[in-house]
């Protein structure tokens, strides 16, 4: 039997879990996007909640860009945003960009984790810090920020929210 001192851990190995239950809450509130509420958003500022609910699912993408790249400069890319047309796509999207960011974590080291990793847009720089700082703020707190919103845009269409990081009103467990 091996015993915890015996494992060897590392940050991206230290991430997986996290992500793992993080996804676990994600997965109930996408699952719950109803089609024909797709085009609802709570104000005229707002995303409609297909095109949140797909932001969220990207997100988990977000980590294997940031193991995998030095940089992301929207200058230069053709970024399109996904565009489900059903529920089941939408999850489908969230677990492919999940399960590819498990494996990525997997390979990638502590040296890397420690890199700098910086956001631009053409010669604007939003902001260069380590990988792990990026995974952490950028990636895993940004979804959280967002699924916390969809939480809200159920609770306004009276559709069930899951429960998180405890019961919620609608559901007394976890």
């Amino acid at each position: 039997m091996e015993t915890a001192a015996a494992k060897t851990y590392n940050i991206a190995h230290a991430f997986i879990g996290e992500i793992q239950y993080e996804a676990i809450a994600t997965k109930k509130c996408l699952e719950r996007v109803p089609e024909d509420k797709f085009d609802y958003k709570p104000h005229e500022k707002s995303f409609t909640m297909i095109r949140l609910a797909g932001q969220i699912a990207e997100m988990f993408e977000w980590i294997t860009v940031t193991c995998t790249t030095s940089e992301l400069d929207f200058a230069k890319g053709d970024y399109k945003p996904i565009e489900p047309t059903t529920t089941a796509e939408l999850v489908e999207h969230l677990e492919k960009n999940l399960a590819t960011a498990i494996e990525t974590l997997k390979q990638t080291s502590d040296d890397e984790m420690m890199k700098d990793w910086t956001l631009k847009n053409g010669e604007a720089t939003y902001f260069t810090m380590p990988k792990v700082q990026v995974i952490r703020s950028f990636a895993l707190n940004h979804i959280i920020n967002h699924r916390g919103q969809l939480s809200v845009y159920l609770r306004l269409n009276d559709i069930p929210v899951p429960s998180m990081y405890g019961p919620s009103a609608d559901e007394g467990q976890m």
